[in-house]
């Protein structure tokens, strides 16, 4: 099948892929552009998964302001090298993750950084509601660690839902932007201000 340059072109934009790359997702999915799309997202999770590991001790710190001025993010992006950090890529996934933090409020960066005895009560309170609603003592443990995934997924940052595109987590989103700019980027740290509350 003869795939257009326009169909190319398109792909590129939604993907920010190189020409070749685009071209061969579409020669491998029949020129269906949201499969072609799929087809890369697998792809560049796969290219991810090696770059993951390598060391990231460069970056930038960047801020958001929400409008009413009442709620402010500082956040620690890293990258492997200054060249990357200066990019305007890194500089869009700094301004999104400041923005998602702003609207969703994560307490922490991953589910490895919850500390242990949050962990211990959390599960102690979903016990406690499953036995409450009579479910069989042998299943306690497996509900309990079925709703602390729901609890990481509202509280750690790289497990939210992307509030651009909630069919991707944080994750999902960060391990696309390292498939296209070639280097590991990590979540360093956070934090979130919101006026009024107490820290």
């Amino acid at each position: 099948m003869a795939i257009s340059a326009q169909a190319v072109k398109e792909l590129r934009e939604k993907t920010g892929l190189g020409m070749m790359d685009c071209k061969n997702a579409l020669v491998e999915t029949d020129g269906d552009l949201e499969k072609a799309v799929e087809h890369l997202r697998k792809k560049g999770a796969l290219k991810a998964a090696k770059r993951e590991g390598r060391a990231t001790s460069e970056g930038r710190i960047g801020s958001y302001i929400h409008m009413t001025g009442k709620i402010g993010v500082l956040l620690e992006l890293n990258c492997e090298s200054d060249f990357v950090a200066k990019t305007d890529q890194f500089a869009d996934l700094l301004k999104d993750l400041c923005m998602q933090i702003a609207a969703s409020a994560p307490q922490w960066v991953t589910p490895e950084e919850v500390p242990a005895d949050v962990i211990a009560k959390e599960k102690e309170i979903y016990m406690a509601q499953a036995k409450e609603q009579g479910k069989p003592d042998k299943l306690l443990e497996k509900i309990a660690e079925g709703k602390l995934k729901k609890f990481y997924s509202d509280n750690c940052l790289m497990d939210q839902n992307f509030v651009k595109d909630p069919d991707r987590t944080v994750t999902d989103m960060i391990k696309e932007k390292i498939a296209q700019i070639g280097e590991n980027i990590t979540v360093r740290r956070f934090v979130r201000y919101q006026l009024g509350e107490n820290q």
